[in-house]
């Protein structure tokens, strides 16, 4: 690691405005999973709540990286210190949140234990929230949470170079728990992309006589166009803070670099934005009551009844 007596890595008003953008697309993205969730009854499935428990931990960790940018500190000081606890509680639990979400639909999908799978969800609950909190209460009384130059940062307070054991606690309050979901995230969905083409088969052998199987065809085929995007977009996102990270441990002074830096502060603030295009923009039964709104707004006739409409989980990932 690079010593406190180093000069901090620039981040540019340009830079800074342009992640600030990105925080206030992921703030909106959350905040419209969120209004979508309370606004129609009938999308409250237990994968879309999952989905909103993910968002308002995005949501938050959008919110405190927009003030660390904007700050743009230079010290220690006490908002510093807040804003790192914040973002670095709001960070691991989205880590967490992620990786739930991704065991629910394995167990859903590819071994047909829903009961199992929302048993589950109040563990979920105890470890996304509770693990955490008690990780960045450890950081904040041991003090390792302050100013980090902006090496394995963009603006935004972290863990505190002037730590002796800084790289543990880079490991603890989210490295480690990101490694764990770049390899976490793709096994299980390839699991479940295998058990989709299985079945995808089965059901083309056996149509003719298994006509009934048609429902089953179809939510799997749901399930199939998105679920593949889901890995993809979180490791394309989040392996720029990774390079950063490995950069600085080898001190490197690439980890300055004004395109990686960029791509850093956008990758960590834009999950939000990510998540609201995948599962409201391009998710059918959301978006048709989205329209349906606007166009009662507008005084037009409305494509679709949003009363009429129905979801199950499996139109959670409706492309």
């Amino acid at each position: 690691m690079r010593g406190a007596d180093m000069l901090h890595t620039e981040v540019f008003v340009f830079d800074r405005v342009v992640i600030g953008i990105s925080c206030l697309l992921s703030v909106l993205g959350s905040g419209l999973i969120i209004a979508t969730h309370l606004r129609w009854p009938g999308l409250r499935t237990t994968a879309r709540q999952l989905l909103v428990y993910l968002s308002v931990a995005d949501l938050l960790s959008a919110l405190a990286y927009s003030y660390g940018v904007l700050r743009d500190f230079q010290s220690s000081s006490w908002d510093c210190v807040l804003q790192g606890a914040v973002s670095t509680f709001a960070n691991t639990s989205s880590f967490f949140w992620t990786v739930a979400i991704a065991v629910y639909l394995y167990l859903l999908v590819s071994r047909s234990e829903q009961s199992v799978a929302d048993a589950l969800v109040v563990w979920f609950h105890a470890i996304s929230w509770l693990v955490p909190f008690v990780i960045t209460m450890a950081a904040v009384s041991l003090q390792k949470i302050g100013y980090d130059a902006s090496d394995v940062s963009v603006g935004w307070c972290w863990i505190s170079i002037e730590a002796e054991d800084n790289i543990l606690w880079m490991l603890l309050t989210g490295k480690i728990w990101e490694f764990i979901a770049y390899i976490t995230l793709p096994i299980l969905y390839i699991l479940i992309k295998k058990h989709i083409h299985r079945a995808h088969e089965a059901l083309s052998e056996y149509r003719p006589i298994l006509i009934s199987s048609s429902s089953h065809h179809s939510r799997y085929s749901i399930a199939d166009h998105k679920l593949t995007i889901i890995p993809i977009v979180f490791i394309a996102l989040r392996m720029w803070s990774t390079v950063r990270f490995i950069l600085t441990l080898y001190n490197s002074a690439a980890v300055q670099n004004r395109i990686l830096v960029v791509l850093h502060g956008i990758g960590n603030t834009c999950q939000g934005a990510a998540n609201c295009f995948l599962f409201v923009i391009c998710t059918r039964a959301v978006r048709s009551r989205l329209v349906s709104d606007l166009c009662s707004c507008c005084r037009r006739k409305p494509e679709l009844d949003p009363d009429k409409a129905t979801v199950n989980n499996w139109q959670d990932v409706h492309p």
